[in-house]
């Protein structure tokens, strides 16, 4: 009885995954078609996002249609666009996004030099004119965040100005 026992092969742990590659390796080995960024691996062309750990992924999306497809057209416009992560994307500091700083800087002094009470900048008519007749009026927050965010800033601001006019 025992010639019929039949015995599973040794098991076989090894993954067939790189362990380590990275994305920079891949993008020396297949050349301009590829590049990296954020840790990232990016088709140039396409503009999606590959699994740098397994070659075959690459290889197989190199020899689609529609890489071929989109490398033709990428290779007809001649203009090179690159995807950005979004830890990339959030880091940029666009000037909408400095003068809506400023703006809410100059909003909060304003009040303070005039003896207007934050609580006034949630009213909805105040709310109404600054949309309407103030760039980036609209981006005014409540008073409660005016008074949390940009209130110590306008003080320590002020505080400095009249120690240095004191000097």
């Amino acid at each position: 009885m025992e010639r019929f026992v039949v015995t599973a092969p040794p098991a076989r742990n090894r993954s067939k995954t790189a362990l380590y590659v990275t994305p920079l390796d891949r993008v020396t080995e297949f050349g301009g078609e590829l590049h990296e960024d954020g840790g990232k691996l990016f088709c140039t062309s396409c503009n999606v996002v590959l699994n740098h750990v397994r070659k075959s992924a690459i290889s197989d999306h190199l020899k689609s249609k529609t890489h071929t497809k989109r490398k033709a057209e990428f290779e007809e416009q001649n203009v090179r666009k690159k995807q950005r992560p979004l830890t990339a994307s959030l880091q940029c500091n666009s000037t909408a996004q400095t003068e809506k700083v400023s703006v809410i800087q100059d909003f909060v002094k304003m009040c303070l030099e005039a003896n207007i009470p934050l609580e006034k900048a949630d009213h909805p008519a105040v709310r109404a004119f600054l949309s309407r007749h103030v760039k980036n009026g609209g981006s005014i927050p409540k008073s409660d965040q005016l008074r949390r965010a940009y209130l110590p800033d306008g003080y320590e601001n002020e505080n400095q100005l009249l120690n240095s006019q004191e000097c």
